[in-house]
């Protein structure tokens, strides 16, 4: 007995020095930084702009480990359409998020959902209402009135230019979502975008909470024994997302029931005939466009002013060619848009300077092996757009404002092909982002003029500066607006 056991062991080793030697192996891991024991890169994931440090490394691929989580980095635009568009029918889904998806209940909205018939159908939904050039072609009175009101603000209380940015772009979003015109200060519905879109900048962030890497500290714990302030924050953002899912499409049921409606996706579906399943999906959709344009849109806004006071030349060469297309006898209009060169190389350049979304999360559902490395099925997926649209080696002098870079002979790469997003989750709202800041930024150009303040005889000039996270924000900064002309404002207020 005793040699039998023995010649199993010799036989068991002879078999795994064969396979060791012959056998095929993996391809080894992505290139990454060394982690700590037990809790990995998870030091490298919690800065506050993991893409800058991550981006700041040599290799187009890299890997880090959180504790039971992969995540794999890719810097090139290479690697992100070869893994996002030639593989994407396995690189589409989303990771998931224990905090914000199961615990706060975003799991049913687009930016969280599975890739799958849901998905598909809200992308349809919204795509159909928004996305296509006839849809966007009815929206453009809707968007020339913004831009008015919004310019009109601005020359009332040009130091809450942040503000009217965003009840700007809400009340867009409101409008054709639900038929819901905001008031111009103190809207509830602006007010709940905001907070909520704060709320979900801080429960996305990568790296806060530990939950998103270990579930099983949450999964099976009964929501009574989640304590002190951590409980107190998952209430609070249950809450706001349940009131920005339920009240304005409850004021848009109102309407239509009273007959007093105004045009919206809510209002023709629901005169159209929903079931229950549908009109679920309905809520979702109208709260993307609800949400998708509070927090985008105004941080280019907000950029454009502040590209504007850094770059003084820049507003004088956008200006004069408004004037030469438009004249100083009527407001720009979408149909301007082909003539107005620079202006557009002005709304390119800002998609490229201000990255709102410097790494949005996908993950593999596959195991997939890529340029010689394996990246594990489960792995989060991560495009670094920051890096891609900020690289030097693509965009020389990255922070400098500087349309040219888009005009002439020699053009740099377009930014879109990365800003928003790639393959099968290509933000579906992009065209409608585009169109609304194109037409503020020209009617801002034509009636106002944006320079840098004077304090204490001293000109400030303001910072290239963000509040780094999941969402990238740009730091408050000052700015003098003044309208061009008195016939400026009075078009404005015609």
């Amino acid at each position: 007995m005793p040699f039998l056991v023995f010649d199993v062991c010799l036989a068991g080793l002879a078999v795994y020095l064969v396979v060791r030697l012959f056998g095929r192996r993996s391809p080894p891991l992505p290139p990454g930084p060394p982690g700590w024991p037990l809790i990995g890169n998870m030091l490298d994931i919690r800065t506050r702009a993991p893409y800058k440090t991550i981006g700041a490394m040599t290799s187009p691929i890299i890997y880090l480990r959180v504790l039971g989580t992969q995540f794999v980095f890719l810097n090139s635009i290479k690697a992100n359409k070869d893994l996002f568009e030639e593989q994407g029918a396995i690189t589409p889904d989303r990771p998931p998020f224990t905090v914000a998806g199961n615990l706060i209940r975003w799991g049913n909205a687009m930016p969280f959902l599975p890739y799958g018939d849901t998905l598909r159908k809200q992308r349809k939904l919204f795509s159909r209402h928004i996305g296509t050039h006839s849809s966007l072609v009815m929206l453009y009175p809707e968007k020339e009135a913004e831009a008015r009101r919004f310019v009109s603000n601005v020359l009332k209380k040009p130091d809450d230019l942040m503000a009217h940015c965003r009840t700007m772009a809400t009340s867009l979003g409101l409008k054709i979502a639900h038929g819901y015109s905001p008031k111009d200060e103190g809207d509830p519905f602006v007010e709940i975008a905001s907070r909520i879109m704060q709320c979900f900048a801080v429960v996305t962030s990568p790296g806060l909470f530990l939950a998103d890497f270990l579930p099983i500290l949450v999964r099976y714990i009964p929501n009574r024994f989640l304590v002190g302030r951590f409980r107190k924050d998952l209430e609070e953002g249950r809450k706001l997302l349940s009131d920005a899912l339920n009240a304005p499409y409850q004021f848009a049921l109102e309407n239509l029931a009273t007959g007093d409606t105004a045009p919206s996706l809510t209002s023709r579906l629901l005169q159209e005939g929903v079931d229950s399943e549908d009109e679920e999906i309905l809520k979702w959709v109208s709260l993307a466009m609800y949400l998708g344009t509070s927090e985008s849109i105004p941080s280019m806004l907000y950029m454009f002013f502040l590209a504007m006071t850094m770059y003084p030349e820049v507003l004088k060469k956008a200006q004069a060619e408004v004037d030469a297309v438009v004249g100083n006898d009527r407001l720009p209009k979408m149909e301007d848009r082909d003539a107005l060169p620079y202006v557009n190389a002005v709304c390119t350049e800002l998609l490229r300077w201000n990255v709102f979304l410097p790494s949005p999360f996908h993950i593999a559902s596959q195991d997939i092996t890529y340029e010689g490395y394996f990246i594990p099925r489960g792995a989060w997926l991560l495009p670094n757009i920051w890096f891609l649209l900020s690289d030097p080696e693509t965009y020389p002098d990255p922070e400098i404002f500087n349309p040219e870079r888009f005009l002439g002979g020699s053009q740099q790469p377009d930014p879109r092909e990365a800003c928003f997003g790639l393959g099968r989750r290509v933000c579906p709202g992009a065209r409608l982002a585009e169109c609304a800041i194109f037409i503020c930024i020209t009617t801002s150009l034509a009636t106002l003029n944006v320079s840098r303040c004077v304090e204490n005889g001293v000109e400030c000039v303001p910072r290239y500066e963000f509040q780094e996270g999941f969402l990238r924000r740009v730091k408050p900064f000052k700015c003098k607006i003044t309208p061009r002309s008195k016939k400026a404002g009075d078009l404005i207020e015609d």
